[in-house]
């Protein structure tokens, strides 16, 4: 799947998880999503307070700050930051499927990080196995 980001944030994908999900036609089994970058990352969090979202992303600016000597700036003075936030968090995520449906929390979300400054198509892959 391919999702288009706004720029450094938290883009909840979800819904187009979920459809997929319930397209395949699996009642038991595993979902594993795995990003094709390294400077974007998944993961599992709370949706209900967009305040979550806002924490985290100030959170990760902290402590990769993009205003930091790093040796490699070959894409911008976002690069180096976004490679340590996808370093710190997850490339890959594991979710239960049970009765043909995500086995997510109540207040859980799957949320693309991009971590650089510019929008990005970002490319997720998607594999489901079970019966």
């Amino acid at each position: 799947m391919q999702f288009d980001t706004h720029g450094k944030g938290l883009t909840e994908i979800t819904g187009e998880v979920r459809d997929w999900v319930n397209s395949a036609g699996i009642g038991t089994g595993l979902l594993t999503l795995f990003t094709r970058h390294t400077s974007a990352s998944l993961l599992i969090q709370e949706n209900a307070d967009p305040s979550v979202l806002r924490d985290l992303k100030d959170f990760f600016e902290r402590i990769a700050p993009e205003a930091f000597a790093y040796a490699h700036d070959t894409e911008g003075p976002d690069d180096m930051p976004a490679h340590v936030r996808a370093a710190l968090t997850q490339t890959c995520l594991s979710i239960p499927v049970s009765n043909g449906q995500l086995t997510l929390g109540t207040w859980q979300g799957i949320y693309l990080f991009e971590h650089r400054v510019r929008p990005h198509r970002r490319e997720i892959v998607l594999h489901l196995i079970g019966e």
